[in-house]
This record gives C-alpha cells, structure tokens and sequence, in this order.
C-alpha cells in the first residue's frame, strides 16, 4: 500500500491534535466521534475542532488525515497549524494558569525541520539499518514539537538524520593528566585511541564538531589549546553517520553518543557527569542480569556501553570544569556486527513502526503488498514473543526497568522480512528497583546512584508505557492501518503473550492488573513541555486499555469507524 505523505502543515497539526487529545481533551471528556470526524471542544477558548479520521483507535490513538477545521458563526472553516497552536497555547494558559513564551517558537522550530526534511530528501544509501536510523521524517507523533532544534550556532541539517548526514569527527589531542575515563572493556577504549595518532604524552579525545563549534569560545577551552594542553587536530578518520538520536553517531563498528548543547524535543542532549559514570558502572553491575537474559532469551540482547572519554580541565576552584566535562563527555557503545546474526538485518522499530512509509524498513515493506491480515497477525505474534518476554524478566526476576521504546529498540529481520531477533539500546533510560537492587545501589556515589533508581510503581509504569504505550501500540497501528478490521486481532495477540508469561510465572500481581484491563500510563509529553519539567519529571496520564476480554470481545464485534456518536455540544 502507498500513501502520499503529509504536508508539513498537516503532519505539525496532527501531531499537535494527538498530544491535545490524549492529554487533555479525551481527559477531560471533550471528544467525540461523528461523520467520520473526530470533534474536539477547547472549553476555555470556546472552541470547537474537527479533523476528518483516515481510522478510529481502540486505543484512542486515532488517525487524522486532511485540514483542521475550526466552527465559526458562517460554518467550518480550514485552521492552519499557527492558529491549531494559538489556540492550544490560549487553552493551556487558561487551563493551567501558567504561560509558556517558548512554546510558539519549538512548534515553529519543529514545522521549520518537517518541512525541510520533505523538502530536502536524499536518497537512501545502500545500508537499510543507516536508511531506518535515518527516515524519521515526522519524529515522535505524541510530542508537541518532535522535530524542534535549538542552538546558539551551527547548522543542525549538517548534522540531521533527515539529511542523510556523514561526517569527520573533530579530534582533540589532550594531556593525558587532563583526560577522564572509565572503561569495562579494553577493547573499546582501544577503539577511541586507534581512530587517529596523537603525539606522545597525549590522549585522543574525539568530538561532535557541531559540539566543538558550541564550545569553541569556552574561556578554559581557549587557554588550554593556547598552552598546548589541548591540541587541535581537526576533523579527521573516517566519516560518521547521524542515528535517530542525532547524537549518537554510528561509525568505526560502534555508536559514540556525544553530549550536544541543543534542544531536541524537551531536552538539552548533553552528557551529565552521573550518566557518563553510570553508563560504565551500569554495563558493569547489569552484566550477570543480563548473561540471565541472553541464556533464557537468545534471540535478544542488549548493546552495552562499556568506556566514557571526556575532558578534565580544571576550573577556578581546581576541580574539572563541568560545563566542559560534560560538554565533550561521550560514551561508547558496542556495535552490532558481534551481536547480529549473518543473513539478519537490524532496523530501527520507530521506521518499522512510522505512521507514514518513508523507508524500505516500514512494515509495510517487510510485509510486502500482497500480504493479508493472517501473515500480518504471524508476523506480530512472532515479533512480540521476542520483544516482551526479555524485557518483563528483567523487571521481574531482576528489577531491571529496560526503557524499549521504539527508538530504543532494533528489530532483526531474515531475508524474507520476518523478525529474527530484538535488540536493545542505551542504557540512560536503564534503572534498578532498590527493592531487587539494594546492594548495588549503595554501592554507587550518591549522585550516580540517586538517578539511576526508580521505585517498584515508578519502574512498571516506565516499562507498560514503553513497551505496550510507546512501541507496541504504534507497532499495532501500523499493521492496523493496512488491515483495520484485524486491530481487536492485534491486540487479542498482545494480551496472548502476555497470558502465556504470566501463566509460567507464578501470574505476578502487576501482570494480573494488566491483562484485567487497568488503564495504561502514557508520558504527558505536551504537558512537560509546557511546564518547562525536564523529561525526568515527566507524569502520565491514564489511557483506556484495549487489552481486557471484554474490550477485546465487543473489538470483534465492531467496524473499523466505531463509536461515532454526535455530542450534544457539537452544534450551536
């Protein structure tokens, strides 16, 4: 099936709509289903919204297609994305008390990168797993502003996914005394130290060059490359390539997740001293859990980050400067070729997932054309015993909160498309319920410590949004999208593995509450960002879940286009 791809104008507004919808409007009971229509009422602002539905979810997690259109006193009239967000904005001020100068301008930011991706497109590269890191066009579509960059300089479409970007690393050769590292494995600091010579009594520290144009004026920085402390090497070794992370770049058979002073989404994307720390400390204390893991699951596996590299120049008050400590702090993370199989393919589960096709690793691809509901329902029961299994052992039997959402996850797929194996990625997301953990936990300084730890709640949420919210939702909605009829099928086939892990283990209360239907926790993505919390302090709202028998019994009994009702505020 081919779908033309949305304006940018669309995608913005549509993106908008979801989060509006799932955090507040559905909520507060402001929705309804008409005509094949989904209406949305701003009570504060008096305002009355519709968008025409491509198809309903059971989820609630709709498909828009066409205009926003907004009732005035002449009839409906087309709303464009400027007037979507004034009207959105007024309604969080009025609904929340607070205002947010910033939000306009990530929603402009976020347009400002749609449309340069649709419009700017190279051609996909011979690699389909660079090709899958690099398709998303549209980013997270439960987040206000998923494409929003802010920087003080630079170009970021040098250095985006979306522009196919490949580049030279910006190496630095630093004294050695002035060098901060830790690592677990000596092959990856030999990795570091081998992309290119330095003279002696110096160690390689590499660096993003959109990162070392952000710092290139910090004072320290300045006076240690005039004394020779630091050398400037300049960019050199063989090229990169930018992963969905923008960040984390993927080259010389590993991932180097560099911090970046720039805003993407909700959040600066620097490397925070107790995140540089405990992504060592982490592959450390995560490896018998997780050589548990692989025997029991073998098809899945986790890429760890065994070495961080950063620069120690020490401030006025002797200790390392953190802005620059964290500023060139990065991590090395294990590449794939010792983890995925021969004749396997990895792809990134968000292009896999995407709403719209924009990379051969879209699962309509893997499906191909000619595929009907029944090797759709196959394809998905056999990805989804390789994905929940691992990840609610490691809750359960090792309080480890894995964080698979679907750009923390690749998806191995065989010669013909079907899912071989699951791997999964970046340990910052990772934490320990101190109920399993404690000894470890205390183990650790404090301040690496403290982060790294959620209580038993805190974790579950963590890992139902995530894998069920976040990644198997949007999953499902993707093979729904070419067979709606089968979306109550779909996730009939959820809540049969989920079935079959608690049935041969022991039924744990939290699995019990899932399969009766308790209502799922999804990230309050739009709200966060209007109070200006950090990702962090982000809180959930409560969705419906599909997942009970009897939600799932009247599914079958429903057309794709069900619920409609017209509401009585619809008309004035």
């Amino acid at each position: 099936m081919t779908r033309e791809l949305p304006t940018a104008d669309h995608a913005v507004a549509h993106t908008l709509l979801n989060c509006l919808l799932r955090e507040v409007s559905a909520p507060e009971h402001q929705t309804a289903v008409a005509d094949g229509r989904l209406l949305i009422r701003l009570p504060r602002r008096g305002v009355l919204l519709r968008v025409a539905l491509r198809r309903t979810s059971l989820l609630g997690a709709h498909r828009f297609t066409g205009p926003v259109e907004e009732e005035r006193l002449d009839g409906w009239s087309e709303s464009d994305w400027r007037s979507l967000a004034d009207h959105v904005q007024g309604e969080l001020e009025l609904r929340t008390g607070t205002v947010n100068e910033e939000f306009l301008d990530q929603l402009t930011s976020s347009h400002a990168g749609v449309l340069a991706g649709l419009e700017n497109r190279p051609a996909a590269g011979p690699d389909r797993y660079l090709e899958s890191e690099q398709a998303l066009l549209f980013g997270h579509r439960f987040h206000p502003a998923p494409k929003s960059r802010s920087a003080e300089r630079g170009d970021w479409r040098s250095y985006a996914p979306e522009s196919r970007a490949e580049f030279r690393l910006r190496h630095l050769a630093v004294r050695a005394e002035l060098v901060a590292e830790s690592s677990t494995d000596p092959a990856a600091t030999a990795l570091l130290d081998g992309l290119r010579e330095v003279p002696d009594g110096y160690r390689l520290l590499p660096a993003h060059p959109w990162q070392f144009q952000l710092l290139a004026d910090h004072p320290l920085l300045r006076g240690a490359l005039e004394r020779g402390d630091v050398l400037d090497l300049g960019p050199g070794g063989e090229p990169f390539a930018a992963t969905a992370s923008v960040r984390t770049l993927h080259g010389a058979g590993a991932f180097l997740k560099f911090s970046l002073n720039v805003r993407i989404t909700n959040c600066l994307r620097k490397n925070a001293a107790y995140e540089l720390t405990g992504a060592v400390a982490l592959t450390r204390l995560l490896a018998p859990a997780l050589a548990d893991l692989a025997e029991r699951f073998p098809d899945a596996a986790m890429l760890r980050e065994p070495a961080f590299r950063t620069l120690a120049l020490p401030g006025a008050d002797g200790l390392p400067d953190r802005s620059l400590y964290e500023g060139f702090g990065l991590i090395v993370r294990e590449g794939l070729t010792d983890l995925v199989r021969p004749g396997v393919t990895p792809l990134l589960a968000a292009a896999v997932a995407d709403e719209h096709p924009t990379s051969s690793a879209h699962i309509s691809e893997l499906l191909g054309p000619d595929a009907d509901a029944r090797a759709a329902l196959e394809w998905w029961t056999a990805y989804l015993r390789l994905l929940v299994p691992p990840v609610l052992a490691a809750y359960f039997d090792h309080g480890v909160v894995l964080e698979p959402h679907l750009q923390n996850v690749l998806i191995g797929v065989d010669a013909d498309g079907r899912p071989a194996q699951v791997l999964f990625r970046d340990l910052e997301g990772t934490k320990l319920v101190p109920e399993r953990n404690a000894a470890v936990l205390a183990a650790l300084p404090p301040e690496v410590a403290g982060p790294m730890a959620y209580d038993a709640e805190r974790g579950w949420d963590r890992v139902v949004y995530c894998l069920l919210v976040n990644h198997v939702a949007e999953l499902l909605a993707a093979l729904a999208d070419r067979h709606p009829e089968a979306e109550g099928a779909l996730w009939e086939a959820v809540r049969r593995v989920l079935e079959e892990y608690a049935a041969a283990h022991g039924r744990p209360p939290r699995l019990r509450a899932l399969l009766a239907g308790v209502p799922l926790p999804a990230k309050a993505n739009l709200l966060t960002r209007w109070g200006r919390r950090p990702d962090r302090e982000a809180g959930y709202v409560r969705l419906p879940s599909p997942l009970g028998r009897s939600v799932l019994a009247g599914a079958a009994q429903l057309a794709p286009q069900s619920a409609a009702r017209t509401p009585a505020w619809s008309a004035r």
